[in-house]
């Protein structure tokens, strides 16, 4: 399984800023320090603030920082945000057209597996990926405070 890039660079600029605590950081900034996309950034940016993740303040002093502490802020509920998870078509009761659908047991399996995925990443916060804080702040290449 292979996870979008959205969801890639949400992990990214979470993890970012966890480890900036309360110091804001911009789009900019944390692009560079990554070597991706400002405007792919600024697209999961966006998303990250819609659901409550990000605060973004706008303006000469403004930037990004968590908007929860994060040890409040859930992997699997980040994941599960960030991606699509319509495996196969007939996740999609609405667009299904398989004609096996009402037969095959692809679906139900499928599903057990997501949700024991689910299962161990909901087991997890932003504050465990970000235990290596020092070393995090050494590889970005970031100013302590």
């Amino acid at each position: 399984m292979y996870l979008t890039r959205q969801t890639d660079y949400t992990m990214r600029l979470l993890i970012h800023l966890a480890v900036q605590g309360d110091r804001r950081s911009t789009i900019q900034e944390i692009a560079e320090h990554y070597g991706i996309s400002r405007n792919h950034l600024m697209k999961v940016a966006h998303r990250a603030i819609q659901a409550g993740y990000v605060e973004g303040v706008r303006g000469r002093t403004g930037g990004l920082k968590l908007a929860k502490k994060a040890r409040d802020i859930n992997i699997g509920e980040v994941v599960r945000a960030a991606e699509d998870w319509t495996m196969v078509e007939c996740f999609e009761p609405r667009s299904n057209r398989c004609p096996i659908a009402r037969g095959c047991g692809l679906q139900l399996v499928l599903q057990e597996a997501l949700e024991a995925y689910f299962a161990v990443l909901n087991r997890y916060c932003l504050d465990d990926v970000v235990r290596r804080k020092a070393l995090l702040i050494q590889l970005l290449g970031l100013k302590t405070a």
